[in-house]
């Protein structure tokens, strides 16, 4: 399981877990400024070059890719704000995402993952 803090990147945080984890096709789970990555299988480890490469892919895409560092210790992946910029958008609204406790499927509908949730208990 990999571990990637967000907190210089909070407002793009969701889009890029979205990008990272299709493209290391692993599962992700929000947490509040990080998410972390993992794979279906436990005896599976991930490609951490694979999703630091799609990060800096991401950054690059949305034109920041210079003013952010991504700095991997171990399990973690941090991504710095190298000028001490941080990332804002002031007129995009701010959605809360759901996420599943057993599986990691993720929804900006809590109903959706209320549904969701009862497949576990079948």
């Amino acid at each position: 399981m990999l571990t990637i803090d967000c907190k210089d990147i909070v407002p793009i945080k969701n889009e890029l877990l979205v990008y990272v984890a299709d493209q290391a096709a692993a599962i992700p789970t929000l947490k509040n400024n990080q998410f972390t990555l993992s794979t279906l299988n436990d005896d599976e480890i991930l490609d951490t070059d694979l999703v630091i490469s799609a990060i800096k892919e991401f950054l690059d895409s949305i034109g920041e890719g210079r003013n952010f560092a991504v700095i991997a210790n171990n399990n973690l992946i941090k991504i710095e704000s190298v000028s001490g910029k941080i990332i804002e958008r002031d007129n995009q609204a701010h959605y809360e995402m759901f996420s599943c406790t057993h599986c990691g499927f993720v929804t900006r509908y809590e109903v959706e993952l209320n549904e969701h949730m009862k497949i576990h208990y079948l």
